[in-house]
């Protein structure tokens, strides 16, 4: 099975970016859940899917789930929904991602 999204994640990135959204190319998808989520989903599409596109993106906290959480990033529920938005346009729009440099362990 290949590891790699085949979402344009840079380009999902970028677009976030350009629309003042901050996000952030992840090379770890991050806890034990993250991981099930997205290695299962991109098991089943190679298995049974392969022409669709499929990955992880992590949404960050709403501003009212943070309350009790210090130093914990979040977003309002109107940029979270924004950002959303724009990922999955430009999952439609980009056939392939982008060719830059980018990713970070987290």
């Amino acid at each position: 099975m290949k590891g790699a999204s085949t979402l344009p994640v840079k380009a999902i990135v970028s677009e976030l970016n350009k629309a003042g959204i901050p996000g952030t190319l992840s090379n770890t998808a991050g806890t034990f859940v993250c991981n099930h989520v997205f290695y299962g989903v991109r098991h089943l599409l190679e298995e049974k899917y392969p022409n669709v596109k499929g990955g992880f993106i992590h949404i960050p906290y709403a501003t009212s789930q943070v309350i009790d959480k210090k130093d914990t990033p979040y977003m309002s529920l109107d940029e979270i929904v924004k950002g959303i938005e724009i990922a999955l346009d430009a999952c439609t729009r980009y056939t392939e991602d982008l060719r830059t440099i980018g990713g970070e362990i987290c």
